[in-house]
Parts: structure tokens; sequence; C-alpha cells
């Protein structure tokens, strides 16, 4: 058995600059450690109970196969957080019929990523026996 101690999603950017500035400025995700010099430096951001590391570069944008969800506790807060930063809103906060609050963004090379609210009475809540 393979014993997990902690886990990354690693994104190489087209424009490592440009994704930092998003990732870091408009999105906030606080920083973790940064790594090597220059403008193809890498950066590992927090990210819930994992991490997102930018670093290298990429000639070519991600797999449209390749997404983001990250949890909120206020997706529309989030919402007029993010358009006041001028992040292009993809899709605005919408409650799916499976009961979550979803908004979709994407990055500056195109990777979605969905925030995602859980209501306070959404079964995702719901521990048995705790």
């Amino acid at each position: 058995m393979v014993h997990v101690l902690s886990g990354r999603t690693l994104i190489r950017p087209t424009d490592p600059e440009r994704s930092r500035a998003f990732y870091g400025e408009q999105l906030g995700l606080a920083v973790y450690r940064e790594f090597g010099t220059g403008p193809d430096r890498g950066t590992v951001y927090f990210l819930g109970g994992g991490f997102l590391e930018v670093s290298g570069r990429s000639d070519t944008p991600p797999s449209a196969a390749v997404r983001l969800w990250m949890q909120v506790a206020d997706v529309a807060a989030a919402h007029e957080e993010l358009r006041g930063k001028g992040v292009e809103i993809v899709r605005p906060p919408v409650q799916e019929p499976w009961g979550l609050i979803e908004m979709w963004v994407a990055d500056p090379d195109g990777t979605p990523i969905v925030l995602v609210e859980v209501p306070a009475d959404h079964p995702l809540r719901y521990r048995p026996g705790i």
C-alpha cells in the first residue's frame, strides 16, 4: 500500500508569469513555497487540503480533460471578488440539481476551474456517527 503524505496538481503554463498573476493575485491563492529563479521559477500554492504547483513552461495549453475543483465557503462572495479583479466568469453561480452551488472560471491557458459551495443542508456535510 502506498502511504501518500502529500499531493499536488502540477500545471505547466504557456506563460508562467501570467499564470502566477492569475493564481496569486486574481484568485488570491496563498503561496506555500517558491523554487528556482527567473520567469520559469516554480510557485506552489495552498489549495485547501492539497497544493497547486505552477512551474516550467509548455508550448501547448493543458488538455481540456484537466479541470480544477476548489471548494469555497461562499461562492457568491467569490463571484463578486473575482469579477472585481477582472477574472472572466465562464458561468456565474448556479445551484445544481445535485445541490451544490457551482461557478466556473478559467485560468489564462483555458484550464476550467469550478468553485463549489457545499450548502449547510447538503448530504456531503452529513457524517453518520460523528
